[in-house]
């Protein structure tokens, strides 16, 4: 679908890619992790157009329509979230517009080869609408915002009305809906919540399109992807698995890539030290030279890159009074709304806390109203003694100073420290440099989150409360917090959709629905496996209407059990009626046999076609095999076929199966 063959990019004396080469093929999902900084935007870039090259080749497959999500989007206005939804591309609207004139042309018209020439181009147009999912594409539009978090409520608002998220969501469905040949998304989880982020693994698993995907969320990648592409140092690693798989693999690659390194530079000063020695020596002048070339031509093999992380560690706060924060009977609202009656919470020393539900349900709220910075219309809020929080959001991010540097930002907190201990603090969170000097308000997302924690850490809270900390760090920093996070003994109350973070950190749960906050023990994993299912299903029978009394002909429950001897008022069935029936039971079992060994057959037959296409996926993305162009055009050719064989088989075996199930339900 899309080739990068030997491509480099530079800005300014930085090599942010070094001769890199990558394939993409149909259906496949890549995962591209590395740094801030590495390139993944470069590389996006490169293959959406964007960026040229400074040397080396980019190709794409003839007519590839590429979807692309970005992290940043204009405002749109002047159209409902449905609408923009459903601006799936130029071609449908074409179509749609060209129908109706023929529909039109069809009700003047009186010449009948006229007649005829119009009535072949609707059924022509028709054709062509059905195939670009014209005819159910408000209702596919309808399931995509749905799965996406919009209520019905929503979908007909302006999208000028809609925040940053939002807008994101509604842009991600319009891709979605597109239906490309290949989708690009950049981090496309940060303004989801964790039922949405659910919704959306399982879209990505079930669609036919190939997939590259920028994210830092570990669990995401290890349930989506199929392969993990990471950017090191200008270098580009293929590892075929998920993110896991990775992690393992590529420790693997850099302690021999380690080891290769120290070999070479010990052969290095060897050489080195044999020129020094024999320099003067007119004898040995030869091999001087020799050993002289020998360097000279000598490839050289890099040292890997260390991790750039953020070093956090949380110093140990001073200890708080047994009962942190105690609400009692609180209430709280936004104008009409009632988010919250009578609600009653306590939360004791040492508590960690991640709050779950879906947007909207009052998790943000619920952790201002524990802060402090909301205040109830009723009921009370009681701190503990001695209680020092440190709270983290989007909020606290937007109120950094635009003017200040980070150092002078990181100063308004301090007090007496010293500016040099500020600026080790400041290099810990990777502000290197003249960094300190940069202005908040040319700050990217990770620095002011990382600035913000860095604020946090100086503060010394015995009470955190963080809200999404994870949306602007790569993948090391994240690590490097859920570290930090363990250690800290403090009390913690936490919302994120980094399910990794909380299953790592959160001792207990409280799921945040309909006004109601349960709490329950255990991490995200915990809550996921023994309580969701069902504590939703006792939401939709609280939300459920009492019953209307039931018509005398009330329709027969679906799990009702069918009547299949005759009753009192069908009377008994006579002799031939039995005959017929039974007659009409060995036809069925004929039949049934062999369709039943044609379906393990197909079965059989489809799983040997999986096997072999997964060998020579395997194969692809083993980086030799892109250096090789004819070793690459026969692999790409021999995945073709066997991929065209196991569609072919699966589109058989379905037809099959689907006959049998009728045949077997009696229909």
């Amino acid at each position: 679908m899309i080739t990068l063959h030997n491509v480099s990019k530079y800005y300014g004396k930085q090599d942010v890619l070094k001769e890199v080469s990558l394939h993409i093929s149909p259906g496949e999902r890549l995962g591209l992790v590395g740094p801030n900084g590495a390139g993944k935007s470069t590389l996006l870039g490169l293959m959406l157009g964007t960026v040229e090259p400074d040397s080396g080749e980019v190709f794409k497959a003839k007519n590839l329509r590429l979807g692309y999500l970005p992290q940043e989007l204009l405002t749109l206005s002047g159209r409902t979230v449905l609408e923009l939804a459903m601006e799936t591309g130029d071609s449908l609207p074409q179509v749609e517009a060209d129908l109706e004139e023929v529909h039109r042309l069809l009700s003047v018209v009186r010449d009948e080869a006229e007649l005829e020439e119009l009535l072949a181009r609707q059924g022509q147009l028709q054709s062509q609408f059905e195939q670009l999912g014209g005819y159910d594409l408000e209702a596919r539009a309808s399931r995509v915002l749905a799965g996406l978090g919009f209520d019905q409520q929503r979908l007909n608002r302006d999208v000028g009305e809609l925040s940053g998220g939002w807008l994101m969501r509604a842009a991600l469905a319009r891709l979605l809906l597109s239906a490309p040949d290949l989708i690009l998304l950049d981090e496309p989880t940060n303004h989801l919540d964790l039922e949405s982020l659910l919704w959306l693994e399982g879209y990505l698993t079930s669609n036919p399109a190939a997939l590259l995907l920028v994210s830092h969320d570990r669990v995401f990648l290890d349930k989506v992807a199929t392969r993990i592409v990471e950017l090191d140092s200008g270098a580009v690693y293929s590892y075929g698995g998920n993110y896991s798989h990775y992690q393992e693999q590529r420790e693997r690659r850099r302690e021999a890539q380690r080891a290769a390194y120290e070999s070479q530079q010990e052969r290095i000063k060897q050489i080195q030290d044999f020129v020094a020695r024999n320099r003067t020596r007119k004898d040995r002048a030869k091999q001087v030279q020799g050993r002289l070339k020998m360097l000279e031509k000598m490839e050289r093999v890099e040292q890997p890159a260390e991790d750039l992380a953020i070093k956090l560690e949380l110093p140990p706060p001073e200890p708080s009074a047994k009962v942190v924060v105690e609400m009692l009977n609180l209430e709280f609202g936004y104008g009409s709304k009632l988010l919250y009656k009578d609600l009653s919470l306590v939360l004791r020393k040492g508590d960690r806390l991640a709050l779950l539900g879906r947007n909207g349900e009052g998790k943000s709220t619920l952790l201002r109203l524990l802060s402090g910075q909301v205040k109830p219309s009723k009921g009370r809020r009681l701190v503990g003694g001695r209680v020092k929080m440190g709270v983290f959001s989007q909020h606290t991010m937007e109120d950094l100073s635009p003017e200040n540097t980070a150092l002078g930002e990181l100063g308004s907190v301090s007090g007496l420290m010293a500016q040099g201990l500020q600026r080790s603090i400041l290099g810990a969170f990777l502000f290197k440099g003249d960094d300190v000097f940069k202005k908040v308000k040319v700050l990217s997302g990770g620095e002011r989150a990382r600035l913000v924690l860095a604020k946090l850490l100086i503060q010394k809270p015995n009470f955190l409360l963080l809200d999404e900390p994870t949306n602007h760090l790569d993948i090391a920093s994240r690590q490097v917090l859920e570290d930090a996070l363990r250690q800290y003994d403090g009390t913690l109350v936490l919302i994120s959709h980094d399910r990794h973070l909380i299953n790592a950190i959160a001792k207990q749960v409280a799921y945040v629905n309909a006004g109601k906050v349960t709490m329950l023990p255990g991490n995200y994993d915990d809550f996921e496996r023994l309580w969701k299912q069902g504590l939703d299903a006792d939401a939709a029978k609280a939300k459920a209407k009492p019953a209307a009394t039931a018509p005398a002909s009330a329709p027969e429950p679906p799990d009702a059990p069918k009547t299949v001897e005759g009753d009192a008022a069908s009377g008994p069935k006579s002799s031939s009626q039995k005959r017929a029936e039974a007659q009409a039971r060995q036809e069925r079992y004929r039949r049934l046999r062999p369709l039943k060994e044609k379906v393990t057959q197909l079965e059989v037959q489809v799983e040997e076609a999986t096997v072999e296409l997964d060998k020579f996926v395997a194969e692809m993305v083993d980086p030799a095999a892109f250096a090789d162009a004819a070793r690459w055009t026969k692999l790409t050719k021999a995945h073709a076929k066997a991929k065209n064989k196991v569609e072919k088989l699966t589109a058989k075996w379905e037809k099959m199966a689907l006959e049998l199930e009728t045949l077997e339900s009696g229909d």
